[in-house]
């Protein structure tokens, strides 16, 4: 056998090995596997309960694999956590706070971005900005806002705004996506998910947007993008969501329903797996590079690519179909895209939107439904959970 015969069947051997662990990680997350179809199924399709363990397995992955550095970032977060019975929904004082590279909100942010969502955390890549919502009466953190870099194409949200296939980089990029909005506890009894929603609407993040990026030129037809940020968009976690459904400010729509997704993603796909794809790629001469520049994305089309090389196309589909929701900045944000019109922004001030949400939801809560979250309770449960977390081994 020749030299590059040998390199071949290595490579032949090595792919043979990577499909093989591939179908038995969806296996063992609960896909059922039809090879004549090259296909993954769900066993309990469209049941919230199967897809929230299924997405649990990944979350716990991640924080697994973060757990020593999430136990020092919990310490950072101790201080801010309050009882529900302390927090008085009518002294809430928000004040929006950006994070910082390096910094104790940074360190905060990232402690309850791994362990407050049910969805597991991905990196980002592109355009990010990050808030948290501090309540500074209580001295206590009320939210967490984490946008970034939209993904290209999708259709709920491309067919309802009737964008142009060539005109897609230049809308998309005047948008974010919010992978992370809602409340932290205890202001998730206050229905504080709806004030970090709104919040996300508010002048304030689109007037830190345009300072931020305000000479921004897209990586894809390397065209200066405006600096004005249009419409935001994010999903639910698990089919309809109640807290951006009819969401409004007063009178003005501030989410919009556009559909659902496809049901496409990589969380099926565990970290320690997906870097042996990346090997796989690698080894059969395919670019493999990541980061900004690539487009938020890129994670989607190695691991499609792989499985194609595989012969396993759909398993890509992990059957979630999550609720598109669309947040427009603007009165006529269709106008402006189909039309060129000249964008009439909504005038939302924080401090009012809080008081609005103080008055339209916090305060009728907590007279209908007192408020029950333990800090001491929570804080011992999450600290021993991390605890099991970082045995090593």
């Amino acid at each position: 056998m020749t030299e590059v015969e040998i390199k071949e069947s290595n490579k032949n051997d090595l792919g043979e090995k990577i499909k093989l662990e591939i179908i038995q990680a969806l296996i063992n997350a609960g896909f059922l596997i039809d090879i004549s179809r090259a296909s993954a199924e769900s066993s309990n399709a469209y049941k919230k309960e199967y897809y929230r363990r299924l997405q649990s397995s990944a979350r716990l992955e991640k924080i697994r694999n973060n757990a020593e550095n999430l136990l020092k970032y919990f310490n950072k977060a101790i201080p801010y956590i309050r009882d529900a019975k302390d927090i008085d929904p009518q002294k809430i004082d928000i004040e929006f706070v950006e994070v910082k590279g390096s910094t104790n909100e940074e360190k905060i942010f990232r402690f309850w971005n791994y362990i407050w969502w049910s969805i597991p955390y991905e990196r980002a890549y592109g355009r990010q900005m990050r808030f948290l919502l501090y309540d500074k009466y209580h001295n206590s953190f009320a939210g967490l806002i984490y946008l970034q870099s939209p993904i290209l194409k999708m259709s709920a949200r491309d067919e309802y705004l009737e964008i142009p296939k060539d005109e897609l980089d230049l809308w998309i990029n005047m948008s974010m996506q919010a992978q992370r909005l809602g409340a932290l506890p205890p202001y998730n009894e206050f229905i504080g998910g709806k004030l970090a929603a709104l919040v996300a609407t508010s002048n304030e993040v689109r007037e830190l947007y345009k300072l931020k990026y305000s000479k921004v030129v897209t990586e894809i037809k390397k065209r200066k993008i405006g600096s004005q940020l249009l419409f935001l968009t994010t999903t639910s976690a698990f089919g309809k969501s109640s807290i951006y459904n009819r969401l409004k400010y007063r009178n003005e729509p501030a989410a919009i329903s556009v559909g659902y997704t496809k049901g496409y993603g990589t969380f099926q796909f565990p970290d320690e797996l997906y870097e042996k794809i990346l090997l796989f790629l690698k080894g059969n001469g395919i670019d493999i590079s990541r980061g900004y520049g690539y487009g938020p994305s890129r994670k989607l089309r190695l691991i499609s690519k792989a499985l194609n090389m595989l012969g396993l196309s759909d398993v890509i589909n992990h059957g979630i179909k999550r609720e598109v929701f669309l947040f427009p900045l603007v009165s006529n944000l269709k106008e402006v895209i189909k039309y060129g019109d000249v964008p009439r922004f909504y005038n939302r001030h924080l401090n009012d939107i809080v008081e609005f949400w103080k008055e339209r939801w916090a305060v009728p809560r907590a007279l209908r439904k007192p408020a029950i979250f333990s800090s001491k309770k929570f804080i011992e449960e999450t600290r021993e959970f991390l605890k099991c977390m970082n045995v090593k081994g």
